[in-house]
């Protein structure tokens, strides 16, 4: 049986528990299994279920969200109690600072109009089936900025369904703080269950409780559910209603909405609202980590232990990353993992390295790393930068290291060093695509360093077959380099044939996903390209990305107008292929 959060579930992450299609039609709390009952099935009509992918067999499960149906319509009373209109108005908002539902998202560099006449059904499917993280670095800050974008509602969608499926995919990106603007992008009056139920995570997953109390009240009507339950007491604390608090408190405990630590938690959230009500939370016992667990530790300076986000999703380590409630020291290791996936880019990470520097209580290691760095920027020779370079990549260059010293790297004078790989695809990791360029004639041919810039340099040459044939990164990364040429167009058409059937690479093979790429390539909506290459990444690390699917999705995105990307993508397959 599969659930919409199988993954993150499976690892005691998310503990948001989702219905299979047709076996059940009502939302599930958010809390771990045990913590409350479900909720009471929702009142408004379940929707169709979502349309499966060309050539899924028949029964195909598609994951779906929390809860698949559309909102309720408000019937007025027959007699509705009058109130006064000037009093009424000094509340609601007024007509022009209401936000619509028909264009919603934070703004960002991809056109509203990205999925075209793309129907809904079919975006939401492409959206559940992705997993995530994804082994692209580059494509997943692609995807992450589609996601976040001022985005037109695909037809056959309500618009806040639409952000709440937006931001379930950022959650499982790791994407924390994304989702939770996607999700505040849609006025509180205008929520959808479906909202509710993934709103609630984006705000625990930013260690963020008190943005679950505008809409509390209408989320417990709305949905029900434990989390729901809980979070009225905990906001009304927050309001500095305490005796409301403490009757809605109780109530609570009555009927076990939560126990054991998760009642712990959400006492010592009210306790800090209300100055008293010391709670000590003690972790043995406790066997996962959810994201009630997650938000409301992190909120009130509760240390997780690290086992928990060691046995926890990937996703947990970037969330981490990004909560201001995490102090510094811990977050140094959750930031640097969070750069390599693109969570956090280059100048986040040396923002939070400047802080390590000046903190007198970090540790040794960051700190040490902390002064390499300041060296690797500001030193006064070449030598003692790239010497320093050199302590913070170690023996063997580990990929976040690569994005942490991408700007001290383009400041290298260009010259023939043994250190030009690590150089080039460190500059690449901030897309510093000029720069590594001024390597060209510095690098050896046929080396890493030269196929990175050949894949990302915007005014690269034709390359031809015996170049392809003469890259001595080892067979596997050579198809590689041969996927990303062909799909920027950088060989010639007899070469790409030739040397496809030279390295086995049936980049002419078609599937249900490349004649659904080459749909969204020929109607122009860069939006589906990005979401169908997320699809064709569906595998936990380069070396089980597919040379064919890796020309496919280059070449897709270059046909839509992301060529910046396309380049970065095919670059970062050589470096971490």
């Amino acid at each position: 049986m599969r659930t919409f959060n199988r993954a993150l579930a499976a690892a005691g992450l998310i503990a948001l528990a989702a219905p299979v299609i047709g076996a059940q039609d009502r939302p599930e709390s958010i809390l771990p299994p045990g913590f409350g009952e479900p909720a009471p099935a929702a009142t408004s009509t379940p929707r169709a279920t979502a349309t499966p992918l060309p050539g899924d067999p028949p029964g195909a499960v598609v994951q779906p969200l929390p809860t698949d149906t559309a909102s309720p319509t408000p019937t007025p009373t027959a007699t509705p109690t009058p109130i006064d209109p000037a009093t009424l108005a000094q509340y609601e908002m007024p007509v022009f600072a209401r936000r619509s539902l028909a264009v919603v998202g934070t703004g960002g560099e991809i056109e509203a109009d990205a999925f075209g006449r793309a129907d809904g059904r079919y975006l939401e499917a492409l959206m559940r089936r992705t997993a995530a993280p994804l082994p692209s670095r580059w494509l997943s800050i692609a995807l992450r900025r589609l996601l976040v974008s001022r985005l037109d509602t695909p037809r056959g969608l309500h618009g806040a369904d639409f952000a709440a499926e937006r931001a379930w995919l950022l959650l499982r990106m790791g994407e924390s703080v994304a989702a939770r603007a996607v999700v505040q992008g849609v006025d509180n009056a205008n929520y959808t269950p479906k909202l509710y139920q993934v709103a609630a995570n984006a705000w625990l997953a930013t260690g963020d409780p008190a943005g679950m109390c505008p809409v509390a009240d209408a989320a417990r009507a709305a949905v029900g559910g434990a989390a729901w339950t809980m979070a009225q007491p905990i906001c009304a604390a927050l309001a500095g209603d305490a005796p409301r608090a403490r009757t809605l408190f109780a109530a609570a405990r009555r009927s076990r909405a939560a126990t054991g630590v998760d009642l712990l938690l959400a006492q010592k959230v009210m306790g800090a609202a209300g100055g008293r009500q010391a709670v000590t939370i003690e972790w043995d016992g406790v066997d996962r980590l959810t994201a009630w667990r997650f938000g409301l530790a992190t909120a009130t300076g509760v240390a997780l232990p690290d086992d928990f986000y060691a046995a926890a999703a990937p996703q947990a380590t970037y969330w981490r990353a990004l909560a201001p409630g995490v102090p510094l020291a811990n977050r140094i290791a959750a930031a640097e993992a969070a750069a390599g996936q693109g969570v956090l880019s280059n100048l986040a990470l040396v923002d939070l390295y400047g802080a390590v520097a000046g903190d007198e209580d970090a540790a040794s290691g960051p700190s040490a790393a902390a002064q390499d760095l300041r060296t690797a920027y500001t030193g006064a020779d070449a030598d003692g930068r790239l010497a320093a370079l050199r302590q913070l990549w170690g023996t063997t260059p580990a990929w976040p290291r690569l994005v942490l010293t991408a700007r001290a790297a383009a400041r290298q004078p260009v010259r023939q060093v043994a250190d030009a790989d690590p150089l080039v695809a460190s500059m690449l990791t901030a897309g510093l695509d000029r720069s590594a360029a001024r390597w060209a004639a510095s690098v050896p041919a046929g080396g890493d360093a030269w196929a990175m810039i050949a894949l990302a340099d915007p005014a690269a040459r034709r390359l031809s077959y015996a170049d392809v044939q003469g890259y001595t990164g080892g067979d596997a990364r050579r198809r590689l380099f041969f996927a990303g040429l062909a799909g920027l167009g950088r060989l010639a058409r007899d070469d790409v044939e030739r040397t496809a059937e030279a390295l086995a690479v049936p980049i002419g093979a078609t599937n249900s996903w490349t004649r659904a790429l080459d749909r969204a390539v020929a109607d122009e909506q860069p939006g589906t390209v990005l979401l169908l290459a997320a699809i064709g990444m569906q595998t936990p690390g380069w070396r089980g990305v597919p040379p064919a699917a890796l020309y496919r999705i280059v070449a897709g995105l270059r046909a839509v107008g992301l060529d910046g990307e396309a380049r970065m993508i095919a670059a970062e397959a050589i470096a971490r292929g």
